[in-house]
């Protein structure tokens, strides 16, 4: 309502001052035309700076009186000179150096920044310790607790570009983005309360940039501080371009415990690996432990034996035995060869049926050479000779029957 207002009484009044001082004399209307051009271009110029940033706009107003100062010392030193096109020269002058004036203070804004000109009486050194937080770092919260510690000095920089990433990202419909937003807001707010921490939001944008990530790496190369992040990606390419990166990752991953190879550890099995037979299990603090042959131990909670260990800028691997599978694997091998023994048609020993069945035919041998004598001893009855010889003649092939 008041920014309506405003644009109103400017028009009125440059259309009235047009009307009455008449610059084109003895034509009112052509003052009047006049009056509302120069407003029409002002109110043109109010819009465009809307999307300048304060800093930015200070440093244009301290560059362009700058420029008239210093066109007015130059020209007081050539103004005794006899020289052609004095009013001329005079004009160049002066709107060169406002003109170089106002471009330098508008890239320059930053100079200008409140917590800069502080920091800059108060200690010059404070100058080259900015630290861009990244959205990451911001949701991750673990920021939070190294500020209170007080390892982080300086002061803590939050672009607008990154507050409108978190917004949108607590605005979103899904549930755990949404309180992901919700919490790095909530982390943010709390690094602000603190008391040793100097946390500044800047305006400074780059609209011809698109992504977050290159956005950070400009606005650090402009500022000469350091990213503080744990995205993986944007340390690699904030360090390719020469941007000095400080990883939350790395700084957990340096203060974990040290793990030795032979040193027994008590894991539990959450999952498989990528590799056959591997299982992946986890520390307390996060570190991935790779068991070899820990498939079978899913859902258990078994010792380990450390035999390496594998540090990346992405974390901390350690790789495990499991000393009970190899005595498992060698039963199973056991269990496996008797398996193999076994005549693959019905799961019989084929070699125990042979050797079962050559045992009773040397018994069937056997039993009628021990019974001849038996039935000759007992009697010479025609009934037991003829059993005897009856016998034998079945075992040569011959009748029974003389």
């Amino acid at each position: 309502m008041w920014l309506i207002l405003s644009r109103t009484m400017l028009v009125v009044v440059l259309a009235w001052a047009g009307w009455i001082y008449n610059p084109v004399s003895g034509r009112p209307v052509v003052g009047l035309l006049l009056g509302l051009a120069c407003a029409f271009v002002f109110v043109l110029v109010e819009i465009r700076l809307r999307q300048v940033s304060a800093h930015s706009m200070v440093g244009a107003l301290v560059g362009g009186v700058t420029g008239l100062t210093g066109a007015y010392l130059v020209w007081g030193v050539i103004a005794g000179l006899d020289l052609p096109g004095e009013h001329f020269i005079h004009a160049v002058v002066i709107v060169f150096l406002i003109y170089i004036g106002v471009v330098i203070g508008t890239r320059r804004g930053e100079w200008f920044e409140p917590a800069r000109v502080i920091a800059a009486f108060k200690d010059a050194s404070r100058l080259h310790q900015y630290k861009v937080l990244d959205t990451s770092v911001i949701i991750d919260g673990r920021i939070a607790d190294i500020c209170e510690t007080g390892f982080l000095d300086g002061t803590l920089v939050v672009p607008q570009f990154v507050l409108r990433e978190l917004q949108q990202v607590a605005d979103s419909s899904d549930s755990m983005k949404r309180n992901r937003g919700r919490r790095g807001l909530d982390v943010l707010q709390r690094v602000q309360k603190m008391t040793n921490v100097q946390v500044q939001i800047v305006e400074t944008d780059f609209p011809e940039v698109k992504e977050v990530d290159l956005k950070l790496i400009e606005l650090a190369k402009r500022l000469t501080g350091k990213i503080v992040t744990n995205d993986f990606n944007l340390n690699k390419v904030a360090q390719l371009r020469g941007v000095a990166v400080l990883n939350i990752n790395e700084l957990a991953n340096a203060l974990k415990p040290v793990v030795l190879p032979g040193e027994v550890l008590r894991v539990f099995v959450l999952k498989e690996g990528k590799e056959p037979g591997q299982g992946i299990a986890y520390l307390d603090d996060g570190t991935m432990v790779v068991v070899d042959q820990g498939k079978r131990a899913i859902g258990r909670t078994i010792e380990v034996t450390v035999t390496s260990v594998l540090q990346t800028t992405a974390g901390k691997m350690i790789f495990c035995r499991w000393p009970e599978a190899s005595g498992a694997q060698v039963n199973g091998e056991g269990r496996r060869d008797a398996r193999d023994r076994r005549d693959p048609r019905d799961g019989r020993d084929y070699r125990g049926e042979k050797r079962r069945e050559s045992d009773r035919r040397e018994t069937a041998e056997r039993t009628p050479a021990v019974e001849a004598p038996r039935a000759e001893g007992a009697g010479s009855s025609g009934t037991a000779g003829n059993g005897s010889s009856g016998r034998e003649g079945a075992r040569n092939g011959a009748p029974a029957r003389e």
